[in-house]
């Protein structure tokens, strides 16, 4: 009898979490915003520079981004991972910036002012993840 309860348990979660069975397509959004950057600075940020608007604690040298507030809407919400154009690697959104920026992200540049002045203010594509019916339709 124990036997049996073992072999019906193993054969569930053998089905039930075998990712193979679980056929996701991935859609991705993709759009042009204005891609500023940011450093850990008081005076860029806030008396505690590390600590984001999310609550997370900022490490120089991880590919982070904040996001305008106006964007939360078409699904950047915390630690949705985001491609940047002309970037390597993945960035996750870990910050929001103030309610007076639109269609805007600020790329985490550590503590490396000279970094984030070179990179300026410009126009990039960026493309994440989109989850069906959790966020407003891009026209």
């Amino acid at each position: 009898m124990r036997f049996s309860l073992y072999v019906l348990l193993g054969c569930f979660f053998l089905f039930a979490c075998n990712p193979s069975n679980k056929k996701e397509e991935k859609e991705f959004i993709k759009f042009c915003v204005t891609a500023t950057a940011y450093n850990s600075l008081e005076y860029q940020t806030s008396p505690n520079p590390h600590i984001t608007a999310f609550g997370d604690s900022l490490i120089p040298g991880k590919k982070y981004i904040a996001v305008s507030r106006d964007l939360l809407k078409f699904g950047l919400n915390h630690n949705t991972p985001v491609q940047i154009e002309g970037l390597e690697g993945i960035y996750l959104v870990k910050d929001k910036m103030h309610y007076r920026k639109r269609n805007q992200i600020d790329i985490y540049m550590g503590t490396d002012v000279k970094a984030a002045l070179k990179w300026g203010r410009r126009k990039v594509n960026i493309s994440y993840p989109w989850v069906k019916d959790s966020v407003a339709i891009l026209n």
